[in-house]
């Protein structure tokens, strides 16, 4: 029986494993190798800082949702892939593979700025724990507030985070009373307001230049920082902006079992892949997701990354799956999506108001896009969160 081994139980893992098995039943093994053995719905971190969502709201453990799906789920962090042995080792135990998904996520890369991460002066939302401590200092914050800096590093990619924290950080100052009585600044190293990491869409940056307008937030665009001390952010032109809260969203890396994975890993711990989200060397190993390397296809005056979780995860995750079965069955894996013709579709959060952003492609030139305004897309983005959950729990991947 074909073996497939998958590193990662989150949005990547989750759903390779399940569309595998969904698709092969009996006929396949599949088992999952995770670091966490919970599950995360990451989009809701924007809001836990603001008291809005507990641990317990946005995660549900994983071993279950596995087991039901006759899936095999082991909750270690694989520490060496032999891919000319096919094997991987994770716990002190060594598992065989014949397909190997590699889902294995992201972690922060602090060292780009001085004073990020732990035992740094500036917060952020892009894990658990990070999310969890952003919310005791936005307590101390609300007793002793101040002026506010809201950023996106050099090389982050992950903008959406930081525009949908920016916009519920001003609309809590706003339910707290103290709105007008700090000054909140964003900065960032996209070359324009709504550059997002994938060029833009059509009106986006007009939109969002009225959105702060109306907010009264002073913004920086095209910024690198310098460093982050206790009561201020340097940037790279000199200028120094005071704060008393601070978050910061950095770049992203991939794992470091990655990048030390020859034949499979780059620099930054991405396995750069196919259109088909097989490795460039070897065609029974894919990665999807953050661990996917995609080269990014422009250049920024500051460096800028590229988004690949949510919805461009899942949509590589089937894609991976699709050929692993055809690969099982005997045949070529003709399923093909460049990341950059995956459907964009995305709601950013405002507090109490939102924006759907839909375009045919990631990346540009694209055949149409839109972004549109309005509170109906704080309550889609709320009833969505709660159908993906209920959704992932309940192995149901291949539901939209």
């Amino acid at each position: 029986m074909p073996k497939v081994l998958v590193l990662g139980g989150n949005f990547g893992g989750l759903t390779a494993a399940l569309s595998i098995k969904d698709q092969l039943e009996s006929d396949v093994d599949v088992t999952v190798i995770s670091a966490s053995d919970q599950f995360l719905f990451n989009p809701s971190l924007i809001w836990m800082p603001f008291g809005k969502r507990t641990t317990e709201q946005i995660t549900f453990p994983l071993e279950p949702t596995y087991t039901d799906a006759g899936v095999e789920f082991v909750h270690a962090a694989a520490d060496t892939i032999d891919p000319e042995r096919k094997k991987v080792i994770a716990g002190g135990k060594e598992y065989d593979y014949d397909y190997l998904v590699i889902a294995t996520g992201y972690r922060n890369d602090f060292d780009v700025v001085e004073g990020l991460g732990p035992g740094g002066y500036a917060n952020t939302i892009t894990t658990l724990g990070d999310a969890q401590q952003a919310a005791e200092a936005w307590k101390h914050y609300l007793k002793h507030p101040g002026d506010m800096v809201v950023a996106a590093t050099q090389g982050a990619g992950c903008f959406g985070a930081a525009y949908e924290f920016l916009f519920n950080a001003s609309y809590q100052l706003k339910r707290a009373g103290l709105k007008g009585k700090v000054k909140v600044t964003y900065v960032t190293s996209e070359p324009f307001l709504g550059h997002f990491g994938i060029g833009g869409m059509p009106g986006g940056e007009t939109m969002l230049k009225m959105f702060l307008k109306k907010e009264k937030i002073d913004y920086v665009t095209n910024m690198a920082l310098e460093y982050v001390d206790k009561d201020h952010v340097k940037l790279a032109d000199g200028r120094e902006i005071p704060y008393k809260y601070a978050m910061i969203v950095p770049p992203f890396l991939g794992q470091d079992v990655i990048r030390d994975t020859p034949g499979i890993g780059d620099a930054k711990g991405y396995a750069p892949v196919r259109d088909t989200y097989q490795t460039k060397k070897h065609d029974e190993v894919y990665a999807v997701g953050i661990a996917a390397g995609i080269p990014l296809p422009w250049t920024t005056p500051t460096p800028t990354g590229m988004p690949k979780t949510g919805f461009p995860t899942e949509k590589m995750a089937h894609v991976a799956a699709h050929n692993i079965v055809s690969q099982i069955k005997g045949k070529r894996p003709t399923e093909e999506k460049a990341f950059g013709d995956i459907p964009a579709v995305c709601v950013m959060d405002a507090g109490n108001n939102g924006v759907m952003i839909l375009g045919t492609g990631m990346l540009p030139p694209r055949k149409a896009a839109v972004m549109i305004p309005g509170p109906q897309n704080h309550a889609f983005k709320l009833a969505f969160e709660k159908y993906y959950l209920w959704k992932m729990r309940h192995g149901h991947v291949n539901l939209p």
